[in-house]
């Protein structure tokens, strides 16, 4: 028997429904991480993108554990002389928080052209609400 290998042609989609109302952030990232990956799945081929669809609600509702909101930052620089910039967490997290679960995402996946492609199967909704019922997608309650 020979060694499956995961391409374009065998590959199966689902979308999956992740909740982050009262969870850390951190672990709804790492979860979303791995389903984008494909990783949870038993055909999982590091060198092919096998990922499903995921989608976060709920995004505005996340917990950042410790000290994170005050001591954290969202750093950017526009590559001139000063300038840099700073945002604290706690402002990011009530006025985009679809960008600091996407920040938070992307920092659990590898630097790579996979990544690239998996992070467009990943749409962030900052309420309960979301606009891909025609999908069908699954609740993801395993953890």
């Amino acid at each position: 028997m020979s060694t499956f290998m995961a391409n374009k042609g065998n590959i199966v989609r689902n979308w999956y429904v992740l909740d982050a109302a009262g969870k850390p952030m951190g672990k709804t990232a790492a979860l979303a991480a791995d389903l984008l990956r494909g990783k949870r799945k038993p055909e999982y081929t590091p060198h092919a993108d096998c990922g499903d669809f995921v989608i976060v609600i709920n995004a505005e509702k996340a917990v950042l554990t410790g000290k994170k909101l005050d001591q954290k930052y969202y750093r950017t620089h526009s590559g001139w002389v000063g300038g840099l910039k700073e945002v604290k967490y706690r402002t990011l997290m009530q006025t985009k928080p679809e960008l600091a679960m996407k920040l938070a995402i992307r920092g659990m996946m590898p630097r790579n052209v996979i990544t690239k492609d998996s992070l467009t199967r990943l749409h962030i909704y900052r309420g309960g609400e979301h606009e891909h019922a025609a999908q069908k997608p699954q609740v993801w309650d395993a953890e």
